[in-house]
């Protein structure tokens, strides 16, 4: 995601932070090697499977045509898959900034400051490309389509391998970001913004899946999303000098940016302040994953509704600035125009009485010569 120094031909020392930089892709890839080669032995399988496959499983026989289901549920053993596929987003990070946007960037010879918000695009632009679409597709075949399965047989806490497996991958993501920032090289400048939106996304993704409230998430994530996929698109188009569909882009962007907000606190309210309310608990319930109560609730509301807020707010800034840069840069071009004719005048007034006459007269005549 940051600006990614070419290599020297001398080979660093092997404990170097630079050659654990240059080489953390396949540091990374042979450890996540071990635990998968752990589960071809006996011994280690046990432990081994901790990491790779899917915990806290539940089976049930379904009465009707005597097949077994599996769904699953959240615990703390998620940790261990978490750690697991943290590595897998660290390799797959690096095998596309290696395979496609260090080539592109060599191709478009970009500057330092571009270079860097270029690679923090492409890697999002696939992140967020890939996770909408897969969210969707959950979302039709879980039936969510209808907006009362959104609240309706809480506690959701049995979900289907999809769905589990889903936000895992968006929990092991967002961690991957931090350790990203010292592989990458990162400047402390652009670290904060980072940090900021990869916190924002953690810890919310995280509190809706241990709470169960992971369908009205899914439907979040697909739409926030489908707009950032659209902005960082529109970002790249920018950067490969395509001016007239990154100005498109960007337009289509502003418009569902403001949308979107107003789905996702309306789905908020209509599932944290209505849907709920119908199934209301005083108390929580963690054997049965029930945190259906009147205070989580309000909560969860305040939350989503405050980030839209803060959000919307941020994007209103940025377009207020955005208007006082132009009208500045208009005034500039404009204020040559004006300094030239006032120094005529300033001229002509410091020249005597009967040559300022004369000039005044020649002016007028060359004026109406213009306008024969």
């Amino acid at each position: 995601m940051g600006m990614r120094r070419p290599r020297s031909t001398k080979n660093p020392p092997v404990f170097s932070h630079e050659f654990f930089i240059q080489n953390h892709a396949d540091i990374v890839s042979c450890v996540a090697m071990v635990f998968v080669i752990g589960l071809m032995f006996q011994a280690t399988a046990p432990v081994a499977s901790l990491f790779v496959t899917l915990q806290n499983n539940v089976t049930k026989v379904n009465n009707d045509t005597g097949d077994e289901i599996t769904n699953y549920m959240a615990g703390m053993k998620d940790l261990f898959c978490v750690f697991f596929y943290l590595l897998i987003c660290i390799v797959v990070h690096a095998v596309i900034q290696e395979y496609i946007l260090d080539k592109l960037n060599r191709k478009m010879h970009l500057s330092k400051v571009k270079h860097s918000k270029f690679n923090e695009s492409g890697q999002l632009l696939a992140f967020y490309g890939a996770s909408a679409v897969w969210g969707a597709d959950i979302i039709i075949k879980e039936g969510l389509v209808n907006i009362n399965q959104l609240w309706e047989g809480y506690p959701h806490s049995e979900i289907s391998f999809i769905v589990k497996f889903f936000f895992i991958m968006q929990i092991s993501y967002w961690i991957h970001c931090f350790p990203e920032l010292y592989f990458q090289k990162v400047k402390k400048d652009e670290m904060s913004s980072r940090i900021q939106y990869a916190v924002l996304y953690l810890v919310f993704i995280s509190a809706a899946y241990f709470l169960n409230f992971n369908r009205v998430a899914l439907c979040m994530i697909v739409l926030h999303y489908t707009v950032e996929f659209v902005f960082h698109l529109a970002r790249l188009l920018y950067f490969a000098e395509k001016i007239d569909l990154a100005n498109h882009a960007f337009m289509v962007f502003n418009a569902l940016f403001v949308l979107v907000r107003l789905g996702t606190i309306t789905l908020s309210v209509l599932t944290f302040w209505y849907g709920l309310e119908q199934t209301n608990q005083p108390n929580i319930d963690i054997s049965t994953g029930n945190y259906n109560t009147q205070m989580i609730r309000i909560n969860c509301l305040a939350a989503v509704c405050l980030l839209q807020a803060w959000m919307m707010w941020n994007f209103i800034n940025f377009h207020l600035r955005r208007m006082r840069e132009r009208g500045a840069a208009s005034r500039k071009l404009k204020s040559p125009k004006k300094t030239k004719s006032k120094a005529t005048e300033d001229d002509i007034s410091s020249l005597p009485e009967a040559d300022q006459n004369a000039a005044t007269e020649n002016g007028i005549r060359a004026r109406r010569s213009k306008k024969n």
